[in-house]
């Protein structure tokens, strides 16, 4: 059956005129390791100062300890597992790595679902990303008006609104690597060259010997060591924010833009990323209205990064789409719990979910047969990382950190995150907390009823409805009907969003497809679609007569 693109409501010039812009700021691999979130060691001057100008949200839950999936549920407001994002990786992030999986495939979500960039463009928005996607799904042509390292608002039209993610890399764990590294292996080398040319001036300011080791770490000089590189790297990379802010304000912007700050999970170190303990999920989350509304202000409920989407949209007067499992973090109704997921990691398997409330958290391990941490060539790239592996070897590691390489691995994990924010006491078979299981259970039960959960199903099964014979299907080209002047465009592919542009322009990206619309003769429609997950369509060249 053919569809029709998408049709989100018109927005009256006078509202689009009153619609604020919008720059997220997304950091990688970080924790609330900033002065304005309690963190003493930390050397935040630009994110201390923008803080005192915006509302905090220190309990702020990504819903997964890796960037792609997290990513994924934050641009759609869904959570991955719905999606079918939820393995890290569905590809390789680069040439020649593998993605760990059955082949390598991109995720087809429900034909409803659209990033909220997309929609926002559909609204008139002009949206732009400094480069990162992740999104799992491929990177559908339609939801950036531009995407390259130097993308920002300035290729928008005079007046237009516009929403820019910019996302900050200095913080990946990563660049926590040596700096001085020499390898055989051509990533180790080409990370190492990297890191040498992006943190040039980078200073040394935190001493190894004032971090704080949590109970899970072996304290060792190399693991205080990459603690304190990574509190360097947070320090040099920071001052990116300031460079935003200062930019809007040249250009005249700041006191029509909300400025949004936030990162894609905890930090990137051992037994952080890739977990779902508070320590991989737990973000700083900070947003400065225009008008400094609120300002300085911190605000204890629970967010979701799927809240994200629905949050952004409603600033800018668009209606939640159904499709989105989240709420509007500021005005909305305050969440009970926030839910979270780890699955593959890479070719490591693995399948644990979790529920929060703001005390306790509940993890439950589909596959206790396995340790919590086991080796994976990427993470185990990091000194900090290959320091734990031979203590373990050795039998030298600390109780709290000895038990993560140990299988079989608890089936429940239980956690008084007020008592215990490391989550060392796992009170699962604690008698007295058998009420707060049983009722985390129960949320976390309601939460897979009503999101659904990909992860059950058998990854190449999953691939194989989505890719039958796993082929990456090709999206159907696009109908372009014309009557009496006016123009109608379709797709025999369901969920597919369209884009056209009118005249010799080139379609990149084009205009986003929402509902009919007049021409006069002579004029020429050039349309290309896109499901998310397939490969586009060709494009298709039509003159109205």
């Amino acid at each position: 059956m053919a569809c029709t693109a998408p049709q989100p409501a018109g927005v009256a010039k006078t509202q689009q005129e009153q619609r604020p812009n919008i720059v997220l700021i997304v950091f990688e691999d970080l924790s609330p390791r900033w002065g304005a979130f309690g963190d003493e060691l930390a050397q935040t001057p630009s994110i201390d100062a923008l803080a005192q100008q915006s509302v905090r949200y220190p309990n702020t839950f990504t819903t997964a300890g890796v960037c792609a999936p997290s990513r994924s549920a934050l641009i759609t407001g869904v959570h991955q597992q719905t999606l079918g994002t939820h393995q890290m990786r569905t590809k390789g992030a680069l040439p020649g790595m593998s993605g760990g999986g059955p082949i390598e495939y991109e995720a087809v979500p429900p034909p409803q679902v659209k990033a909220f960039p997309e929609l926002l463009r559909a609204a008139g928005y002009y949206t732009s990303n400094n480069g990162k996607t992740d999104y799992q799904f491929g990177e559908p042509f339609t939801i950036w008006d531009a995407n390259a390292p130097d993308a920002d608002w300035r290729g928008r039209r005079d007046g237009q609104p516009f929403f820019a993610m910019i996302n900050i890399y200095e913080t990946h764990e990563s660049y926590i690597w040596p700096e001085d590294r020499e390898s055989d292996t051509p990533l180790l080398n080409a990370v190492t060259q990297r890191n040498q040319r992006d943190l040039a001036g980078k200073a040394r300011l935190t001493d190894p010997a004032d971090v704080e080791v949590p109970p899970y770490l072996p304290d060792t000089p190399i693991v205080r060591r990459d603690i304190a590189t990574h509190y360097d790297n947070i320090a040099f990379a920071e001052r990116k924010v300031a460079e935003v802010v200062a930019k809007l304000d040249a250009d005249g912007l700041l006191e029509n833009t909300i400025v949004v700050v936030t990162t894609d999970h905890g930090d990137g170190l051992p037994r952080m990323k890739r977990t779902v303990y508070d320590s991989g999920l737990r973000v700083p989350l900070m947003v400065r209205f225009p008008d400094e509304r609120r300002a300085g202000e911190v605000d204890s409920r629970l967010v979701s990064f799927v809240d994200l989407a629905p949050t952004i949209l409603e600033w800018a007067k668009i209606a939640r789409p159904p499709f989105i499992q989240g709420r509007n973090f500021v005005l909305g109704e305050q969440r009970d719990y926030v839910f979270a997921a780890a699955d593959r990691h890479d070719n490591v398997l693995g399948r644990v979910k979790a529920a929060r409330d703001d005390r306790f958290k509940y993890m439950r391990n589909y596959r206790p047969d396995l340790a919590i941490l086991r080796p994976l060539a990427f993470r185990d790239a990091q000194l900090a990382m290959q320091e734990f592996w031979r203590l373990a070897a050795e039998g030298g590691l600390p109780p709290a950190a000895a038990r993560l390489v140990t299988a079989p691995s608890p089936a429940e994990e239980l956690y008084d995150t007020q008592a215990d924010p490391h989550e060392i006491d796992n009170l699962a078979d604690d008698p007295a907390f058998r009420d707060v299981l049983i009722r985390m259970r129960g949320a976390m039960d309601a939460w897979l009823e009503r999101t659904g959960d990909l992860s059950a199903v058998p990854e190449a099964e999953m691939i194989e409805t989505m890719w039958p014979g796993m082929v990456q299907p090709i999206t159907a080209p696009p109908t372009v009907a014309v009557k009496d002047g006016r123009v109608t465009i379709s797709s025999a592919t369901s969920g597919a969003s369209i884009a056209y542009v009118l005249g010799e322009e080139e379609l990149s990206p084009g205009t986003i497809y929402t509902r009919p619309f007049e021409v006069g003769g002579g004029v020429t429609v050039k349309a290309r679609a896109i499901r998310y997950g397939y490969a586009p369509s060709e494009t298709v060249t039509q003159t109205v007569r």
